[in-house]
């Protein structure tokens, strides 16, 4: 498991101005799951109760209650020892306009005020973020459907792809910390072992991979690793021709040149949010490049 950050018992006390009547605010549980699964809905969230038990068992999370109802959270991801992502930040449609999400935004980002973080943000939710000291960065595009055989991409000479072999796991993780800008080894052993993964070789060197895993109303393809952009089209590619006809996600850069060719693909964009910073930049390399998000959440 990831260094977990405690979050203060003073974090889960009122920050600036009283909370409302009723609201209190405590640790997330994985008794709250279902109530947080069912809240997710309220947003047209597709996440599964298997979606939320794969994100608080990589993070932490801060829950508001109002006479024994969930009608907030928000996580954090601690990667590493000086960076974290954020998400799951969502308020009851009948209690906004209160600060109920501000009160969580301060809660869940005790103890990572030395650390560069990172969270994709709505529309509705990027002012508070940017009061709390974010950047824009960039922009994610959201693009799903029913999956359809993909056009075939050339590799380099001298690349393939190949499945995953059982020594892979400690280059992936390495790879994956570079493109990610921060190390994430636990969760992606999780998803290699939960998972399909299919790895980008070049001569006996693992120098590429990408996941698909069960997720929301069908299948998500991410984390995607690739030194290009033919070889990232080419592992996503991939995964498009296994699963036609099923349901397929998938989070990338707006600017990455993957939006045109997975629109190309029949998988049309649905969503865009925006990428976000405090105490950044990511230092990612520039050898490899992270072309899918795991989720928005957990980046």
């Amino acid at each position: 498991m990831p260094d977990h950050v405690s979050i203060p018992q003073a974090a889960l006390a009122a920050v600036g101005r009283p909370l409302p009547d009723g609201v209190t605010l405590r640790r997330l549980k994985e008794d709250d799951l279902e109530s947080a699964q069912a809240l997710s809905r309220e947003f047209g969230w597709p996440h599964r109760l298997e979606d939320w038990r794969f994100s608080l068992a990589h993070g932490q999370g801060v829950a508001a209650l109002r006479d024994g109802e969930l009608v907030g959270t928000a996580l954090h991801w601690p990667w590493g020892k000086q960076h974290a992502t954020v998400g799951h930040v969502m308020v009851s449609p009948r209690m906004q306009g209160q600060r109920i999400g501000q009160h969580l935004m301060h809660a869940v980002m005790a103890g990572l005020e030395d650390r560069t973080v990172l969270l994709h943000a709505t529309a509705e939710g990027r002012g508070l973020y940017e009061r709390m000291g974010f950047e824009i960065t960039g922009e994610i595009r959201q693009h799903q459907g029913s999956a359809t055989p993909a056009q075939l991409v050339a590799l380099a000479p001298g690349e393939r792809l190949r499945p995953l072999g059982r020594n892979d796991t400690k280059t992936l993780a390495a790879l994956d910390a570079i493109s990610a800008g921060m190390p994430r080894d636990a969760m992606l052993r999780q998803l290699l072992a939960d998972g399909e993964t299919v790895v980008l070789a070049r001569g006996g060197e693992a120098v590429g991979f990408s996941t698909v895993r069960r997720f929301g109303r069908g299948y998500a393809v991410g984390p995607v690793v690739a030194p290009d952009l033919a070889s990232a089209q080419a592992l996503i590619g991939h995964w498009c021709s296994r699963f036609a006809g099923k349901f397929l996600r998938i989070d990338v850069d707006a600017a990455s040149g993957l939006p045109e060719w997975l629109e190309a693909q029949g998988l049309p964009r649905v969503d865009t949010v925006t990428t976000m910073v405090r105490n950044g930049p990511l230092a990612r390399g520039p050898a490899v490049g992270g072309w899918a998000l795991v989720t928005q959440a957990m980046g």
